[in-house]
């Protein structure tokens, strides 16, 4: 069920103005009876104040009027009060203009930090065409000097749950590619070891030099 808007402060005025059974506010407010009691009581949310929900369109005069009348009775909510859902349409979504400069930058970011990412998702996520994120990708796009890798969440083009939902789609199945080490990912990994076993290494000794040996005498002693 719909709740009214702000159910605490809207149960403090029906509390107040009506006489409607705890039972009544707190299933209309999605409250506990106990709370509503605890609020007929001075207990809880003293100093706040109620809330009319005939003033802002939550309910009607009549309706209060009818569930007076019998306990057994529920309120319920204006059609009115009871905001539109949101549907989502399969063609391209509309764009502000202001907004419309930012998906190069957005194509780009995705372009770098989700490259499993096909082109249908990206286009979908940012409300762009499959030609632009060619021309993005292979720096054809005519303003690809001032093209600035931005999130796309930041600009708003997209939600981070929609964004989400595309990277787990694009990685469903897949194992995690590992890629095999370069030459230079050997060399950089071997320089600091050669570095260190060089540092560690005593210096040679250098041979003492050889005393000569005295001749014999031929006097006799």
């Amino acid at each position: 069920m719909t709740l009214p808007l702000m159910p605490k402060a809207t149960a403090v005025w029906l509390v107040d103005n009506t006489t409607l059974t705890f039972d009544q506010v707190g299933d209309f407010c999605g409250l506990h009876p106990l709370e509503v009691q605890a609020i007929a009581d001075g207990e809880v949310a003293i100093q706040m104040q109620g809330l009319d929900p005939i003033a802002n369109g939550q309910i009607t005069l009549e309706e209060i009027e009818r569930c007076q009348k019998d306990p057994d009775l529920r309120l319920q909510i204006s059609i009115t009060a009871i905001p539109p859902q949101l549907v989502k349409h399969k063609g391209p979504r509309y764009t502000p203009i202001a907004k419309r400069q930012d998906k190069p930058d957005a194509i780009s970011w995705i372009l770098k930090n989700h490259p499993e990412l096909s082109d249908g998702q990206i286009s979908k996520l940012v409300g762009t065409t499959k030609p632009t994120i060619h021309a993005v990708r292979d720096r054809t796009h005519w303003n690809s000097q001032n093209i600035k890798p931005r999130h796309p969440v930041s600009l708003g083009l997209c939600t981070m749950e929609d964004l989400e939902k595309a990277v787990a789609r694009a990685n469903r199945g897949k194992k995690a590619v590992v890629r095999p080490p370069t030459a230079e990912d050997i060399a950089a990994a071997t320089e600091p070891e050669v570095a260190e076993t060089v540092a560690e290494a005593p210096a040679a000794e250098e041979p003492e030099a050889e005393q000569p040996i005295a001749a014999p005498s031929d006097q006799p002693a």
